[in-house]
């Protein structure tokens, strides 16, 4: 009686030990099996909130991709629990903020990482579209009224790469573009190539399907603003009649001078319509820039190819400049000017030397308005 009880909780015993390593071993497949889906689904959710901040603690998903144990490490690391992200603060009043700052940094898509880890977000690519002319017609508005729209990437700065940097080559001209998504347009700006020979050429042969755009100014209002500019920088310059004619009793203009030959339009495109369709070119009037600004925009967007979101309600006319600004936007608490350079008052000219210049600008602004098919009204 004694063997037989003792034979029987030792067969108990026994079978109570089985059991208990067949559930752990049970339990210890099944977290393993589970825990990387799991760390892998809290990844998408932080990728697909589109906050910078929430990325940035993202960033041990690519740390761990594929490693379950490198990820149950690193989460321990940073003291993550397992639980949703928390909604950013303000959501309810800044959404819209929020979603635009999103879709404009690229935090949808096209993730890279640089040197450090720091996950970058979107291509460096050439552009799409250039701003090619014409210097003082009021490129520096179009570039920052557009640059509003969420679609749309630019250089904040001038290249000069189609006509004095053209020899450092693609790889140079590419990595001063911002990083853009393939939804996103990349521009830039450099006015002074619209009247350089060599120009449409080389951007043509980049791209036959780059869209350029020119803003057209009254060539003698254009000439003054020029000049007026150069003054403020070289104070000790001729006289603007003196500069404007080779003999001015005879009105013999000298288009040799860059102020005037500038103003000249139909020549230079003459130049860029054998390398360019005139479809491919947008004019952009500088008067109606300032008088109504979301109209031309309205008309540059719809070039472009993109829904019109910049409007009238971005806009206001500053008095005290004589030109639109743009409103504040919700993250600032002031509103968008051009510089203190743009708006600046203008040299006198005296009104004959005006109108001479109208007499020898009036047949060449015919042309242009026949080519382009289009009257500005400058005369």
């Amino acid at each position: 009686s004694s063997r037989l009880t003792r034979r029987f909780l030792f067969i108990f015993t026994l079978s109570l030990s089985f059991t208990y390593l067949c559930y752990s071993l049970i339990f210890c497949s099944d977290t393993t099996m589970q825990s990387p889906s799991y760390e892998q689904h809290r990844c998408l959710l932080f990728q697909n909130v589109g906050g910078k901040k929430l990325l940035q603690k993202s960033h041990y998903c690519t740390m761990t991709r594929g490693d379950p144990k490198g990820m149950r490490d690193a989460t321990s690391n940073m003291g993550l629990t397992h639980r949703e992200p928390s909604p950013p603060r303000n959501q309810s009043k800044h959404s819209a903020a929020f979603l635009n700052t999103a879709q404009s940094t690229g935090a949808r898509d096209q993730k890279t990482s640089n040197n450090n880890g720091t996950p970058k977000f979107g291509n460096k690519k050439l552009p799409n579209a250039i701003i090619v002319g014409v210097k003082k017609g009021g490129t520096r508005a179009v570039l920052e009224f557009i640059r509003v729209h969420p679609d749309v990437r630019a250089m904040g700065t001038e290249p000069h790469f189609f006509d004095r940097n053209f020899e450092k080559g693609l790889d140079w001209y590419r990595s001063l573009m911002p990083r853009t998504l393939d939804t996103q347009i990349t521009m830039e700006k450099t006015p002074s190539y619209f009247v350089t020979k060599e120009a449409p050429k080389r951007i043509s042969n980049l791209s036959r399907d780059t869209k350029l755009i020119v803003v057209v100014r009254n060539p003698v209002t254009r000439a003054i603003s020029d000049y007026t500019q150069t003054l403020s920088k070289k104070p000790d310059i001729p006289s603007f009649e003196d500069l404007a004619f080779n003999n001015r009793s005879l009105g013999l203009v000298d288009t040799s001078w860059n102020a005037i030959r500038i103003g000249m339009y139909v020549l230079h495109l003459e130049n860029w319509l054998q390398y360019f369709p005139l479809s491919q070119i947008h004019f952009v009037s500088g008067e109606r820039l300032i008088t109504d600004p979301a109209g031309e925009l309205g008309r540059i967007q719809d070039f472009l190819g993109l829904k019109r979101i910049v409007t009238d309600k971005h806009f206001y006319f500053n008095k005290t400049k004589g030109f639109p600004c743009l409103k504040k936007p919700e993250s600032s608490s002031l509103p968008r000017c051009l510089g203190k350079s743009k708006g600046r008052t203008h040299v006198q000219i005296d009104q004959e030397v005006i109108e001479q210049l109208r007499d020898f600008y009036r047949p060449y602004n015919f042309r242009f308005y026949e080519m382009v098919g289009h009257n500005f009204r400058w005369d």
